[in-house]
């Protein structure tokens, strides 16, 4: 990877390995929004105005997210890839497999998974920030907070 600089207090290798890290965040932020989008077009049944309504400001949340992920990249002397083509190039989570107009339960059941894991692998970069980079642990940090309100949501939902 080549850098156009490397910041203070970072050696060169501590950047590219964050790097590497923040971009699969990155990319698993831009496709968490695309799910939930799926998800929001595609709720039906009890509850669909609530749920159909509770899932795009999370869309916002992930998308912001992203951004910040990006910006800290670029923040390093990275350049973020943000292309459709990086986010399956850097998939290392499973499918989001659900598709088709199916219950708010259905959709809800399967966002709790995803989100499951979308979580556990955000607590994974922390833990390998920790190492590198404090300052995108941080970020990765508030991340997993909003992450894990909204993971509460959507229990509350099937509870």
């Amino acid at each position: 990877m080549s850098l156009n600089y490397t910041i203070a207090g970072l050696s060169q290798e501590a950047s590219e390995k964050a790097i590497s890290i923040l971009q699969s965040r990155l990319s698993q932020e831009q496709e968490a929004a695309l799910v939930l989008k799926h998800a929001h077009w595609n709720v039906s049944g009890p509850n669909f105005i609530a749920v159909h309504e509770m899932l795009d400001p999370q869309v916002d949340v992930v998308l912001n997210q992203a951004d910040e992920s990006a910006e800290r990249i670029s923040q390093l002397g990275g350049s973020p890839d943000g292309r459709a083509d990086a986010i399956v190039r850097n998939r290392d989570w499973s499918d989001f497999e659900l598709s088709g107009t199916r219950s708010t339960e259905d959709y809800i059941k399967a966002l709790i998974a995803y989100y499951d894991e979308f979580i556990a692998n955000d607590r994974n970069a922390i833990a390998e920030l920790d190492e590198l980079d404090v300052v995108s642990s941080n970020i990765i940090q508030d991340h997993v907070q909003d992450l894990e309100k909204f993971q509460w949501f959507l229990r509350a939902h099937v509870e």
